[in-house]
């Protein structure tokens, strides 16, 4: 068996994919917490080295033992007709869903109170209402009306499901489970309207437009993107879109 194989078959390249997001998470909570608290600046560097260093510890433990029934074992102690390497990674398929839904999340979280902020710093410059002046018989000229607004709620965002890249109908599924779990952890935001999946399935594979589907659902924000799965390699692209200007206020590559 090629060391490639034999890496793929023992997960040591899920494991990395695993550790490597959830290192990431660790260090953004690492900078949130340590402009909360007011930690000292050592702090941030220590935990990056902390993770870089765990980084190979990690990779050799998953190339050296593997997970049994009875615990922990070292690799080549275990018979190959016994070995549980293949539900072990598909345990570790659904905790790499878990961690780039968490992932994603925080993006469309950050970018949106992000520009939430720059809104409020904005000052409104808008002109005083100039009062019409009465003609010649004293009467006002009647005011006219305003254009009625768009039912659109800014707080609302429609996850559109991703798009299979890799064209495998057997990705289909992992696909569909990274837009679950983002939708899950999207929820969990207290002040963020979530639409459905039920309400946003049937915009899978469809062509109508940005604008078109936000009207539809009546949201501000709508987050796209696509998922390309090979072998134990995983690329996620995601795009978060203003509606009010068809712009992309993130876009981001995992």
């Amino acid at each position: 068996m090629s060391l490639f194989a034999e890496l793929k078959r023992r997960n040591v390249f899920r494991v990395g994919v695993a550790y490597a997001v959830g290192a990431w998470l660790l260090l953004q909570l690492t900078e949130v917490l340590s402009e909360l608290l007011k930690l000292p600046e050592q702090f941030g560097p220590i935990v990056v080295a902390v993770v870089a260093i765990g980084f190979p510890v990690v990779l050799f433990f998953a190339w050296a033992y593997e997970m049994t029934p009875q615990g922990i074992m070292r690799e080549k102690d275990i018979d190959r007709s016994q070995s549980i390497t293949h539900e072990t990674g598909r345990k570790l398929d659904r905790a790499i869903i878990g961690l780039l839904a968490v992932a994603l999340a925080y993006f469309v979280y950050e970018s949106r109170f992000m520009d939430r902020d720059r809104e409020m710093e904005t000052v409104d410059l808008a002109p005083a209402a100039i009062s019409p002046e009465a003609d010649d018989a004293g009467t006002f000229p009647a005011a006219e009306p305003e254009a009625p607004s768009a039912a659109v709620d800014e707080s609302a965002i429609a996850v559109l499901p991703f798009a299979n890249r890799s064209l495998k109908e057997e990705d289909l599924f992992f696909t569909d489970g990274i837009h679950d779990d983002l939708l899950t952890q999207l929820a969990k935001i207290g002040d963020l309207k979530v639409i459905s999946r039920t309400s946003v399935m049937e915009y899978r594979d469809t062509t109508k437009k940005i604008p078109e589907i936000a009207a539809e659902l009546g949201v501000g924000k709508i987050l796209e993107g696509g998922v390309q799965r090979a072998g134990s390699r995983v690329r996620i692209n995601a795009q978060l879109i203003d509606v009010a200007t068809d712009q992309h206020l993130w876009a981001e590559t995992f």
